[in-house]
C-alpha cells in the first residue's frame, strides 16, 4: 500500500490509542489495500469512496470492530457482522478481540469492504423505519393532550428529530424519568429545535 494514501490525521489517531492499537494497525492496511480514501469522522478512522461513506474503525472496552455505515445491506454469508442495539437500522459491525483474529480473516474482511463498495457504488439504500412506525411514548401522548401546541410543534420537526426525540424518551425505563426527560426538553420542542440544536 502507497504511504500516500495514509491520512496523517488518522496516525495521530494511533498514536495517542492506547488500547487495540495493533488491531488499529491491521485493519487499516487492510482497509487502505481496498483502494479508499482515509480521514478522520466521529473522532474515528474512516473510509470512503468517492465521498461516501464506506467503514468506520473504532475500538470498545471488550473489541474493536469495523463499521460499514450500510451493513444491513450486505450478504453476510458468514453470518458475522453484528448490529449493535434494535435501533441502529443500516449500520453493523465486524467485531474483533485479538490481532490473531484478525489476521486469520483477512481475506473474509477485505470480501466484506470490497462489497460494501459495490453497494455504495451501485447507489443501493437502507429502507429506514418511517417516524410514524415508532411507538410514541404514553408520557409524550399525555403532554400532547394536555398542551395542544405540543403535538402541533412536535409534528412540525423533522423526522430526524421526531425519532430523536422518541428513542431519547423512551429509552427510560421508569415513568418518572420519561416524564422529566419530557419536561426538560418542552421549551426545545416548542420552539422547533432537536434535541441537539
Amino acid at each position: 500500500m502507497a504511504e500516500s494514501r495514509k491520512n496523517p490525521k488518522v496516525d495521530g489517531f494511533l498514536r495517542k490509542a492506547k488500547k487495540w492499537k495493533q488491531e488499529f494497525e491491521m485493519l487499516r492496511e487492510i482497509v487502505l489495500g481496498c483502494e479508499l480514501t482515509e480521514d478522520i469522522k466521529w473522532m474515528h478512522p474512516c473510509y470512503m469512496h468517492e465521498g461516501k461513506n464506506i467503514v468506520l474503525i473504532h475500538g470498545f472496552k471488550e473489541y474493536c470492530a469495523l463499521l460499514f455505515h450500510k451493513g444491513a445491506l450486505l450478504k453476510d454469508p458468514h453470518g458475522i457482522l453484528i448490529q449493535q442495539t434494535e435501533n441502529v437500522q443500516a449500520a453493523r459491525q465486524l467485531r474483533f478481540t485479538s490481532a490473531e483474529q484478525i489476521e486469520e480473516m483477512q481475506l473474509i474482511i477485505k470480501a466484506y469492504i470490497d462489497e460494501a463498495i459495490e453497494v455504495e457504488k451501485a447507489g443501493l439504500q437502507v429502507a429506514y423505519k418511517k417516524t410514524e412506525e415508532y411507538s410514541i411514548p404514553e408520557e409524550l401522548e399525555n403532554k400532547f393532550v394536555e398542551i395542544p401546541e405540543l403535538k402541533t410543534a412536535f409534528a412540525s420537526l423533522t423526522p430526524g428529530r421526531q425519532r430523536g426525540y422518541i428513542y431519547y424518551f423512551s429509552q427510560a425505563k421508569q415513568s418518572k424519568t420519561r416524564e422529566s426527560r419530557i419536561e426538560k426538553y418542552l421549551p426545545q420542542i416548542l420552539e422547533g429545535k432537536g434535541m441537539d440544536d
